[in-house]
């Protein structure tokens, strides 16, 4: 039992100098990517956000329309557009 033990231990300590390893090869490859990556990850919380305070995003959309109201009638002509793109993609799959 002690020799199936000593056994378990030897490999463990082998494959954690492996994992360690690994992880310093992992890590160097990976460094480039870092910046551009949390970027991504900033954008996808300012989406998210903006999703869950719809108060936010309405009370710009009503001041863009009370100060430039042209160029709200294009947004808002652009939006209405994109949904009904998106709600016939959503039909077709």
């Amino acid at each position: 039992m002690n020799n199936s033990l000593q056994a378990l231990e030897k490999r463990r300590h082998i494959l954690q100098e492996r994992c360690s390893h690994e992880r310093r090869e992992l890590a160097v490859h990976m460094e480039p990517w870092e910046k551009p990556l949390s970027w991504a990850d900033k954008g996808i919380d300012a989406f998210h956000f903006i999703k869950d305070n719809p108060l936010l995003w309405t009370s710009a959309f009503a001041a863009l329309a009370h100060y430039k109201p042209k160029l709200a009638s294009k947004i808002l002509a652009m939006g209405w557009g994109g949904v009904k793109v998106l709600k016939n993609i959503k039909k077709l799959v």
